[in-house]
């Protein structure tokens, strides 16, 4: 897990999904215009009767995923987060999830790696949107393989799925073997004073970062990867959480509705009696600049992140 190599995610989702297609005729892949961006141009290559690119209409691509899966399919529809969350809201509630079909939808450039495409491109609330439509699978993976393993998780759940990641390269934390499961967390590093519950790649290397921090400063941070959001890994939580004076929750999203929201919920229903802070955006719109600076500028840097645990002790 200290391997430092560098890998995009979005290169394990097309290698995956090209397998995938070698093995089941039904895997579809549609696109609104962003093939550059996701960069499943090479499954269009290999596979051009089963790619499917619908233009700058994401609410449409859901609607077109939606038939193509009531049809038989498995689709994976892919687009930036703030398009596959805020503007098909309404088509993937209803003709996707309430419909009881298989869609499965990527939201691409999450929080603050969207970077330069600024806050009108930054979703913040995806998690949230998605974390309320009954029966929906929410999923962020840490790194490329995790990325591959559940999307393969994904293609064989009968059910509609969110998954959200970046394009950017990041570090790989897991070997290309290691086993994930929609619905169970991992824990990276065990800790005797606060647990800090990271979503995603970046929110996992900075707790990662920051744990090294704190062990400076005398506290013993454990650090758990939750991988999914819904369904959440509440039995993780709470055993890791029963080690520890202090549970943190880290998200690249706004800390209402989303992962902060979810462990807080299984804390107080458990009757939890230690510390709990939570990570995240704080009720702002995001706006442009470089990954590094907006991490730092919305809190949720290593640097951010061990400040905040260090006030609880």
């Amino acid at each position: 897990m200290e391997n430092q190599e560098l890998k995009e995610i979005r290169a394990a989702y097309v290698e995956t999904l090209s397998a995938l297609a070698g093995e089941n005729k039904n895997i579809v892949v549609l696109e609104a215009d962003l093939m550059s961006c996701t960069n499943t141009g090479s499954f269009k290559k290999a596979y051009p009767d089963r790619f499917f690119n619908v233009g700058i209409a994401e609410a449409n691509m859901v609607g077109v995923a939606s038939g193509l899966s009531a049809a038989g399919k498995i689709p994976f529809a892919a687009t930036f987060g703030c398009f596959a969350s805020r503007r098909a809201f309404d088509q993937f509630f209803i003709s996707a999830n309430y419909a009881r079909l298989n869609v499965k939808l990527i939201g691409t450039d999450p929080g603050v790696t969207a970077a330069f495409n600024g806050g009108t491109h930054m979703p913040f609330e995806d998690l949230a949107l998605m974390r309320v439509i009954p029966g929906l699978t929410v999923a962020e993976p840490s790194d490329a393989p995790s990325c591959a393993a559940l999307i393969r998780e994904a293609a064989a759940l009968y059910g509609c799925v969110y998954m959200r990641f970046p394009r950017k390269p990041v570090p790989v934390i897991y070997p290309r073997d290691e086993t994930f499961r929609f619905g169970k967390a991992k824990v990276l590093k065990q800790g005797k004073d606060v647990l800090i519950a990271a979503l995603g790649s970046l929110m996992v290397n900075e707790s990662l970062k920051a744990r090294e921090m704190l062990a400076a400063a005398g506290i013993d941070a454990g650090v758990l990867d939750v991988l999914t959001l819904k369904p959440i890994d509440a039995d993780a939580i709470l055993t890791e959480a029963a080690k520890v004076k202090a549970v943190v929750s880290a998200e690249n999203h706004q800390i209402n509705g989303g992962l902060g929201g979810a462990v807080a919920e299984i804390l107080a229903e458990s009757g939890y009696k230690g510390k709990f802070a939570r990570i995240g955006v704080a009720d702002e719109f995001g706006e442009v600049g470089t990954q590094d600076y907006l991490a730092k500028r919305f809190g949720l840097d290593a640097e951010s992140i061990a400040g905040k645990i260090k006030a609880l002790f």
